[in-house]
């Protein structure tokens, strides 16, 4: 490991290949979901030992509505575990927890577990921590311009230019620094509809490496692709 190497502050991860991790060992897709569970709970170790200020993960999408029922609603159940044992990790951890997304289709028993959780660790100054759930960027920036209309219709806002630095105040990442290098597993290279506008000068990697597989030697190696990359802006 090269100590030398420089860290990006925030790291985005869409994670994908549970399913395709448990079918290769002959096991339900569910079994891949609860397997990811836990490897997101080791990255985040890892991630902030090694100096990372921000870790973000897609966790479930807007569209992942779209699959057959019984898995939606293992991953929900899988979503409620995790967020009540997030409560006593954040605190163990010092690990500031943020949701990212649509919560209004989310059951109230989960946003009342994401409203607690976000309370109890908004002082803490460990790692950043953001889960997107229900989240989609398309989605994120419409809510954010409806939500710019109706300030403005109320009174709120000026009727000016909208600056870059305002909208961005109104996205779901608002506060947090756009991420430095986006990780995508288990081989396929799209964005997916993920942090479209916050990740417009992000490094990308990808790798065939499945989520569940994806451990602390992994982020080692998209550390080391992020330090070859020329980080250039405007051209230059």
């Amino acid at each position: 490991m090269e100590e030398d190497l420089k860290i990006p502050e925030h790291v985005a991860i869409i994670l994908d290949g549970n399913g395709r991790w448990a079918k290769s060992k002959g096991m339900p897709r569910n079994y891949g979901h609860i397997q990811g569970a836990k490897a997101v709970e080791d990255m985040c170790d890892t991630a902030y030992k090694r100096g990372i200020k921000y870790l973000t993960v897609y966790a479930f999408s807007t569209e992942n509505w779209a699959r057959p029922e019984d898995e939606v609603n293992a991953l929900m159940g899988l979503l409620r575990n995790y967020l009540k044992n997030c409560i006593t990790r954040a605190k163990k951890n010092n690990m500031r927890v943020r949701v990212l997304g649509d919560k209004s289709r989310l059951a109230k028993d989960i946003r009342d577990s994401i409203d607690q959780l976000e309370n109890i660790s908004r002082n803490y100054d460990g790692l950043n921590f953001q889960v997107a759930i229900n989240y989609g960027s398309q989605d994120e920036m419409l809510r954010a311009m409806n939500h710019i209309r109706k300030d403005m219709e109320e009174g709120v806002l000026e009727k000016g230019d909208i600056t870059q630095e305002m909208f961005e105040s109104y996205l779901d990442t608002a506060g947090i620094p756009n991420p430095d290098l986006l990780i995508r597993t288990s081989g396929e290279q799209r964005l997916s509809n993920f942090l479209l506008w916050q990740l417009a000068y992000a490094e990308f990697y990808f790798t065939d490496v499945h989520w569940p597989d994806f451990d602390k030697d992994e982020l080692e190696k998209a550390i080391l692709a992020y330090n070859k990359r020329e980080r250039r802006f405007g051209g230059i």
